[in-house]
């Protein structure tokens, strides 16, 4: 008998694209509903690592809903094709100490465009709550009581290193996998992180943004008694086509590094896992490097 297999009526080609978009929680099916009438809702969205084929099936259904996105510099600028004609795109790049516009900018402009009934996606690299400040702009869009929504996106954490034939967790090398932020490493008024634990712990380290503070993570890990044979890498531009991955030791990365003339954005690993990478090494780098 002709029909669907699931026993369910055909549904109409365009009524079924509206439903999924219901569902996506993209749009309402009837008047939108926002903390404010009138207002519209901003998307807060991980765009992934690099790989622009990293991005969630949800953010790109935000893309294409936004009548504005607000986009970061390590975002791959092919996602915004997926946008609307029309769509306002707004830059708020930040790299190192170079930020196009403060954190309280971004603020204002996501919760003005929401104000005046726009839908907005904030487009962050990697996930928008793991070292990506989308936890201050859901605060904000929280105090001005604008209705949001956070799309996780897939970390650099994970997938950078998975990119370099890393696996961050593995039954016979480590149990346990630690994020750390590396603009945290050195701090004028003191550094929050605890080294001896991060030193004493048998697990998997992965620093962000800790390629300009490299010389001091591997001096303060050997510091605190983790042993300077252990295997460190750094990836520089994970999950693209410029990916680099420079591999040694705590004692030695810093150099190695430097010969390779590595620069952000890397992702530093730490731990036994690294030794790993020569075996799973499957992704075709930069000119073939791997150094």
């Amino acid at each position: 008998m002709a029909g669907s297999t699931n026993g369910a009526s055909p549904v109409p080609a365009g009524q079924r694209e509206r439903f999924e978009w219901i569902v996506a929680g993209l749009l309402t099916d009837g008047p939108r509903e926002s903390p404010i009438e009138g207002c519209g809702k901003v998307f807060i969205v991980g765009a992934g690592p690099g790989d622009p084929d990293l991005l969630t099936l949800k953010g790109k259904r935000c893309l294409e809903a936004a009548d504005v996105v607000v986009y970061d510099a390590l975002v791959d600028k092919r996602l915004l094709d997926l946008c609307r004609p029309g769509t306002t795109l707004i830059y708020a790049g930040k790299r190192d100490s170079r930020h196009s516009r403060p954190q309280e900018e971004i603020n204002a402009i996501l919760i003005s465009e929401a104000r005046a009934g726009r839908t907005v996606t904030r487009l962050k690299g990697g996930d928008p709550f793991i070292f990506g400040r989308g936890g201050e702009e859901a605060l904000a869009l929280a105090e001005a009581r604008i209705a949001f929504e956070v799309v996780p996106g897939v970390s650099a954490g994970i997938a950078v290193p998975a990119y370099a034939g890393i696996p961050l967790t593995h039954r016979d090398v480590a149990a346990q996998v630690t994020f750390i932020t590396g603009h945290e490493c050195v701090k004028r008024d003191g550094s929050s992180i605890d080294w001896d634990s991060l030193a004493r712990s048998p697990g998997t380290l992965v620093f962000f943004m800790g390629l300009k503070n490299l010389p001091h993570i591997a001096e303060a890990l050997v510091a605190h008694s983790r042993s300077p044979e252990t295997p460190t890498a750094v990836i520089q531009w994970g999950t693209t086509e410029h990916q680099v991955t420079v591999i040694g030791t705590l004692a030695d990365i810093v150099e190695r590094v430097r010969a390779a003339a590595l620069e952000p954005p890397a992702l530093v690993v730490v731990g036994e896992v690294v030794r790993l990478a020569e075996a799973l090494h499957w992704f075709a780098e930069f000119e073939g490097a791997r150094r």
